[in-house]
């Protein structure tokens, strides 16, 4: 297979994959009618070359763009409004969502709300969705991944924090799709090394929970175990050699596919982790790598004959569970992963808090096991202290 060449998908939406395809933006947004987009963008990659290269290249062939980049790493109900006002003001008709998972959240959160007057919460994943219609229709989307790791560029879910109640909550709309999405791997090759095992890790994560919820949809199954199959040897070979192109372009075609996999569901890393961040505004990422172990081990009677399916997609020479779980954390100790929640600053006060919260999560719901509220906590306190 070669990860160099260009190629055209059209499942789940329209994407465009190979290097230098960033280079068709402007075709695609004029092909779309945009002549205004607003690039959305986190507050750490505003200053990366190719998002100013970006910028020039749009208005080089007649387009008025403008940067948004008032995005936290985990992006709060806050700014979003402020990118509201921002589309508004300037009379955007489009957006360009580019980074990594917070960047295209947030690009994808502005969207949903950018010509409505509907609450952002009015969008949760599990209300009723709002009416949308031609007066109030959502604006064209393009996602551009940065990072092979949160997969979330074929879908317009968002996961945003409530500043209020430090929570964070997934918000999305069936009606809105990313009508294009640019998967150009010369966008990774600057990632630093742990932004490369960061957001590598949440794709393994992305492919491992929704592999082994227990529900029948074999087209997210082939995508999990084949997400598996790129990402598992290819994180470390990027970790090392960073410049390995054809290897970034596995891992960003391995990211795509676990993110298109998590459509039925994620576990309890993902429920731990989504509150983690909302309230010490932790990396995504790092923290789903730190919890991931305490889940594996939570959930081993639970997923059964599938880890030998996944030890089989991942090449590993054995297919039981310990070796399994043992390979999973010889890779997290290989990239340098923090043994524990307490080793990136998180109190123990916090273990009923998150413990609680966790228990509302979206992800929560549909782990192959459930968990009382004290199994929680004992997950939670598992990964602060002695984690793997």
């Amino acid at each position: 297979m070669n990860y160099l060449s260009n190629q055209n998908w059209t499942f789940p939406t329209s994407i465009i994959y190979g290097p230098k395809r960033i280079k068709e933006l402007s075709k695609i947004c004029i092909q779309k009618g945009i002549k205004k987009p607003l690039i959305v963008t986190d507050n750490g990659s505003k200053e990366l070359h190719f998002i100013k290269d970006i910028k020039e290249n749009l208005r080089n062939d007649n387009l008025n763009p403008k940067i948004f980049s008032n995005i936290s790493p985990n992006p709060k109900d806050e700014e979003i409004m402020l990118g509201k006002s921002e589309f508004l003001s300037g009379n955007h008709d489009g957006i360009i969502a580019i980074g990594g998972g917070s960047g295209m959240d947030g690009g994808k959160a502005i969207s949903l709300i950018a010509n409505n007057n509907y609450d952002i919460w009015d969008f949760e994943w599990e209300k009723t969705p709002v009416s949308i219609n031609e007066k109030n229709n959502f604006p064209p989307l393009i996602c551009i991944p940065t990072t092979a790791g949160t997969g979330a560029e074929t879908e317009s879910s968002a996961m945003v924090t409530d500043t209020k109640l430090l929570v964070k909550w997934c918000i999305a709309h069936p009606q809105q799709k990313p009508f294009e999405v640019i998967l150009d791997p010369e966008l990774t090759l600057g990632l630093p090394k742990n932004l490369t095992a960061w957001t590598g890790i949440d794709a393994l994560v992305h492919a491992i929970e929704a592999y082994v919820i227990n529900d029948f949809h074999p087209l997210c199954d082939g995508a999990a175990l084949e997400a598996l199959r790129l990402i598992y040897p290819n994180l470390p070979i990027v970790y090392e050699n960073g410049n390995d192109l054809s290897c970034r372009g596995k891992m960003l075609v391995g990211s795509c596919l676990a993110g298109v996999s998590f459509l039925k569901g994620l576990g309890f890393v993902h429920a731990i982790s989504h509150m983690v961040g909302a309230e010490f505004d932790t990396q995504h990422g790092l923290t789903n790598a730190i919890v991931l172990p305490s889940v594996l081990r939570f959930n081993k009677e639970a997923m059964g004959l599938k880890i030998s399916i996944m030890s089989e997609a991942m090449g590993l020479k054995k297919t039981d569970f310990d070796y399994f779980y043992s390979s999973i954390c010889d890779l997290l100790d290989q990239l340098e992963i923090p043994k524990n929640l307490s080793e990136i600053g998180i109190e123990d006060n916090s273990i009923n808090r998150l413990a609680e919260k966790a228990l509302t999560d979206s992800a929560f719901a549909t782990n192959p096991k459930t968990a009382s509220l004290e199994e929680m906590r004992e997950i939670i306190k598992i990964s602060l202290h002695s984690g793997r």
